[in-house]
């Protein structure tokens, strides 16, 4: 499974302040490819997916706040920890 950050177009400007530091891959997306609308995605989503592609699950972190124990675990679990 695949775990990295999508970005929506219209909004590149902030690319290199949301990587700079991480080791987490960021994807830019763009209207050719429209990866937001093909995966279904909302601002703030976690999106796991298998190497060709399938979405596993989502998680939004908008709903899920992470300061939860139970949302973390829900995260885990999603990731197959």
């Amino acid at each position: 499974m695949s775990l990295f950050g999508v970005n929506d177009v219209g909004h590149e400007r902030g690319n290199a302040d949301v990587t700079e530091g991480r080791d987490l891959p960021w994807l830019q997306n763009t209207a050719e490819v429209d990866a937001w609308n093909a995966w279904g995605v909302e601002y703030r989503d976690v999106v796991v997916i298998e190497p060709d592609g399938t979405v596993v699950g989502v998680l939004n972190l908008s709903d899920a706040d992470l300061a939860d124990d139970a949302n973390v675990e829900a995260l885990r679990e999603l990731l197959g920890e």
